[in-house]
């Protein structure tokens, strides 16, 4: 039994992996020494034993010694988070209010987060054994695959991806590792940081390249707002190129997974330099590897998604967000967080630049800038003497569409496929059609999970819920009068697809949507094959918006602006405004001009009237003023509590109970509570969603009152399967 009279014990606090809101306290094993802040230990919780990431030494605990449990192994001798990073994930979990057990884990990688020890940083490959090394020079006679293998590393030691590049299949890789003449080995990547010619730059990609390169090793937020085709990638290479040259290493975050092989192409052609990729397409054993590529400081360029903001960099000297608005750079589960925020704060942690890029910057980003907190650098002018494209609207009212296409936008597409020229149709809506019915009875196939109907699709046949993403067979008569008068209603990708296919034969159609791009490398196949095709048609929704570049487009039709028009989101102007911007400019980027049809029932509404007429800054005026008048964002704080129950009147009560006793709380004039309400889709696989809006006049003052929600949300009692959290600066519509 242990001497309760023992004063002397050690304790340390740990964020144990468990959705709690509060760290733990433990002591530490008699004659250990204390793990530094940043390690991982192994401790008990209940009856499990569980991974922990070490927050420091308690400077005081509610539980007396004697109840404290005891930490049972240390993993870790050296912190495996930095100190900066720690700061960071502490911040997070403090403003967006969320478990630091579920926080902190995010600055480690997967092996690491299951107590693991850290990865290699080196590349995977192969050299020749003894037994290799000596074989006979008329050995593998039969194999002669085997044999140039054998030969081929006789000269070094080669990576697994390099002998695939040769030609040398997995097959054969197995079949010479069976007869033990080659063996596995890490290698490392240690090619010195070279910098190949830049571009030449106008003026204005100068002064932004001379203005962020003078603020390296300080912090400063620079908004890069260039017009769709300006070079700010180039932008971005010269000062990465700046940074490197001073031996500093470089975070690029990107929002989605198919921007990131357009972009290696373009960094590995510019640099000499060990690259390495974060993002959850790849397996774990790669992005542990190359976390720790990143954390001993052998990647110079880090290019990932939102998650790798928080991987660790030994000597991080620049961070750059492409397309900084977009709203995948936000995570919707577990820990809400915006990448592009998150990014800000590391920025000032580390004393280093951060860049935030976009054609479209968001109205945050934007009235920063605008009130100096940000250092607004603007490319107004089109790389290479390119022009801005023609914008029209065509009013479709009254007329007969084929696919959604009106004669007038037929018109433009045949003119321009005449001329050898490529044509982009932008249609937000995959699938065939968005609701399949029953002429006899008015059956509309409906999702038995969501507040929602299943989309046909016809390849592969099915209807599927693109909520919950539920699918079921596609039915050949009415399940409710067994009548077979079943007829798709509306349009999607695959609808305008089948149709553009038989209006212009012979002519390739691409279609791009994420029942076509799901594979890891399908988009920067289809950007390969396109930049080198002829006359074609590419279609597809949003995820041809994301900075891609098609220099022989000519010709973008907007088939359908008004899905966006009448949004109850109160971002749903500004996204419009973005989107319509954003898949314009794929229009005229290289030497030849580019025109934009926009196809619209309501040709008169404001948004559309400023995205012919006006500039983004423009644009952002009048939106900016509109949330003043309103107590918006960014003008104003917003938070949400969330709540998912399967019984609908599980989560109402709960809030119910939560904003009564809110309101016996003091503080409460400098906000507002709405709520509870249910949420714009009220049930979402099988779960029924309700929140509480807060509202107030700014971040720290809904801040404030939402640690005050968190208090009373804990004390009380919740059903076993309610699930609720909180939402700081909401994405999802209210």
């Amino acid at each position: 039994m242990r001497d309760t009279s023992d004063t002397e014990d050690k304790l340390i606090r740990c964020a144990m992996a468990l959705p709690l809101r509060d760290t733990l306290d433990y002591r530490l094993p008699p004659n250990a020494p204390a793990p530094p802040t940043g390690a991982r230990v192994i401790a008990p919780v209940g009856r499990r034993r569980l991974v922990g990431v070490v927050c420091g030494q308690p400077g005081s605990t509610a539980i007396t010694n004697d109840k404290l449990r005891d930490l049972e192994s240390i993993l870790d001798e050296q912190p495996l988070i930095s100190a900066d990073v720690m700061a960071l994930l502490g911040w997070a979990s403090t403003y967006y209010q969320h478990p630091p057990g579920e926080t902190y884990p995010l600055g480690l990688s997967p092996r690491e987060r299951r107590g693991e020890p850290p990865a290699t940083s080196g590349l995977p490959g192969f050299q020749l054994n003894l037994r290799g090394k000596g074989l006979a020079e008329h050995g593998l006679e039969r194999a002669p695959r085997q044999r140039a293998l054998v030969d081929a590393l006789l000269e070094r030691p080669m990576t697994r991806a390099e002998l695939i590049c040769k030609g040398f299949s997995p097959g054969t890789l197995r079949a010479v590792l069976a007869r033990q003449l080659i063996e596995p080995v890490t290698l490392q990547d240690h090619q010195p940081w070279l910098c190949h010619e830049p571009l030449p730059a106008n003026s204005e990609q100068a002064e932004a390249i001379r203005t962020i390169n003078s603020s390296l090793g300080n912090f400063q937020c620079h908004l890069l707002e260039g017009v769709t085709g300006s070079g700010k990638t180039e932008v971005y290479l010269q000062c990465i190129a700046t940074a490197l040259r001073q031996q500093l290493q470089v975070l690029v975050l990107v929002p989605e997974i198919g921007l990131t092989p357009q972009l290696l192409r373009r960094f590995r052609a510019r640099f000499s330099a060990p690259i390495v990729t974060l993002h959850s397409h790849m397996g774990d054993a790669e992005r542990d590897r190359n976390w720790q590529a990143a954390r001993d400081g052998t990647a110079a360029i880090i290019l990932g998604t939102r998650s790798a903001v928080f991987a660790p960099l030994a000597r991080l000297g620049l961070i750059v967000i492409d397309e900084e608005h977009d709203a995948s750079l936000i995570q919707q589960d577990g820990l809400r967080y915006s990448g592009r925020d998150v990014a800000v704060k590391r920025a000032q942690l580390a004393q280093c630049p951060v860049v935030l890029g976009s054609a479209t910057p968001s109205l945050e980003s934007m009235a920063n800038a605008s009130t100096g907190r940000y250092q607004w650098l603007k490319l107004t002018k089109r790389a290479g003497g390119a022009q801005p494209p023609e914008k029209n609207i065509i009013d479709i009212r009254g007329l007969a569409l084929e696919a959604g296409m009106s004669p007038a936008l037929d018109a433009a597409v045949s003119a321009t496929l005449a001329e050898g020229e490529q044509v982009l149709l932008f249609l937000n809506r995959r699938g065939f059609a968005p609701t399949l019915l029953c002429q006899d009875c008015g059956w509309v196939a409906e999702c038995e999970h969501c507040d929602a109907r299943r989309t046909l699709h016809k390849r592969p046949p099915r209807l599927q819920c693109h909520h919950c993403a539920g699918t079921t067979p596609l039915p050949r008569r009415c399940p409710r009068c067994d009548q077979a008068r079943l007829v798709a209603s509306g349009l999607g990708t695959e609808q305008t697809e089948q149709v553009v296919q038989q209006r212009y034969p012979g002519i390739p159609i691409y279609r791009v949507d994420s029942d076509t791009m799901s594979g890891r490398h399908a988009m920067a196949a289809f950007t390969e094959e396109v930049a080198n095709a002829g006359a074609c048609v590419i279609l597809g929704t949003q995820m041809l918006t994301k900075g891609h570049h098609f220099p022989r487009v000519t010709c973008v039709g907007i088939v359908d602006a008004d899905t966006l028009l009448f949004s109850p989101d109160f971002r749903g102007e500004e996204r419009l405004a973005q989107l319509l911007t954003q898949v314009g400019g794929r229009a005229g980027r290289g030497d030849r001009p580019g025109r934009v049809h926009i196809q619209t029932r309501h040709p008169d509404h404001p948004v559309l009237a400023s995205v012919l007429e006006l500039s983004w800054a423009g644009i952002c005026h009048g939106l900016l003023e509109q949330r003043q008048q309103q107590g918006l964002p960014p003008s104003g704080g917003l938070a949400a509590v969330r709540c998912d129950s399967p019984r609908p009147e599980e989560g109402m009560r709960f809030l119910e109970t939560l904003v009564k006793e809110l309101q016996k709380h003091p503080g409460g004039d400098a906000t507002r509570v709405v709520g509870p309400l249910q949420a714009p889709m009220a049930r979402r696989a099988g779960l029924y969603r309700c929140h509480v809006v807060l509202t107030g006049p700014s971040r720290r003052a809904v801040q404030a009152r939402m640690s005050q929600v968190v208090a009373i949300a804990m004390a009380q009692r919740t059903p076993s399967k309610l699930r609720w959290f909180i939402d700081i600066d909401p994405l999802e519509p209210l």
